[in-house]
């Protein structure tokens, strides 16, 4: 991917992907009809791209460095009244910068709080960040014990099972891609963000398991099964959104 050039995903209001490229950072990169006002889509810098999956609700996806190949992650900004929710940080610091900036500046609702889906770099690498504009970050009990051993940034409040944080269920369904694999449910839009808990329609294998739980990892899909029966759109932390397939699909990878 050139610096010139940054091609994303789309979703139609019929949850079709499309390509859409622009070579404008910082503008609409898209005008496609959803049922809210505006651009759909917007690129960032050359690697940060959020686009409306529901309304409400943004996907941030985020490329990380040289060092994991230029690697899209994806993460939330959920609209909260006047202000919003940010899930997952990004690869970097500057990312969670712009994150924050394109919040407050474009879609006018500055970021109240965060969480951090689990412990990897792609989830809290911009936690410092957040800490110095003393917004507060979410994360399991086991995020902050994970992060700490691992000497990862640490969210700032803990807590275990589930939890409401605004529009948002948290919920952990038991250890998966890691021990502390946390779910956000937004009930309004039937969105079910995954992270990498789940893997996306194209992925033919279970990606990183350095840190997975493989015996633990059906079960704990069948409980996000049972405990969101009305989820019409999942969104994995890597890859393109779908619906409650992916979580077949990503039982059907677990050997």
């Amino acid at each position: 991917m050139t610096s010139q050039r940054l091609c994303a995903l789309v979703l139609t209001p019929v949850l079709m992907l499309a390509p859409a490229c622009t070579s404008t950072p910082g503008r609409p990169a898209s005008t496609v009809a959803t049922p809210d006002t505006g651009p759909s889509e917007y690129t960032l810098t050359e690697d940060i791209s959020v686009r409306r999956i529901a309304p409400g609700v943004w996907v941030h996806t985020t490329l990380s460095g040289p060092d994991f190949g230029r690697y899209p992650a994806n993460g939330l900004v959920i609209e909260d009244g006047a202000e919003s929710l940010l899930v997952d940080t990004g690869w970097s610091p500057a990312q969670t910068e712009h994150l924050l900036t394109w919040a407050k500046e474009t879609l006018r609702k500055p970021v109240r709080a965060a969480v951090s889906t689990h412990f990897h770099v792609d989830r809290t690498a911009g936690i410092p960040v957040l800490v110095a504009r003393n917004i507060p970050v979410y994360g399991l009990e086991d995020t902050v014990k994970l992060a700490t051993e691992h000497g990862r940034p640490v969210p700032t409040e803990s807590f275990s099972g589930a939890r409401t944080l605004g529009p948002v269920e948290l919920f952990f369904p038991g250890a998966g891609h890691a021990r502390d694999n946390l779910l956000v449910w937004h009930r309004d839009s039937g969105v079910l963000f995954g992270g990498c808990f789940v893997k996306d329609g194209a992925a033919k294998d279970l990606g990183n398991v350095e840190d997975a739980d493989l015996a633990a990892w059906p079960a704990s899909l069948e409980r996000t099964r049972e405990r969101f029966p009305e989820a019409r759109v999942v969104i994995p932390g890597h890859g393109a959104p779908g619906g409650p397939e992916l979580l077949e699909h990503t039982r059907s990878l677990i050997p």
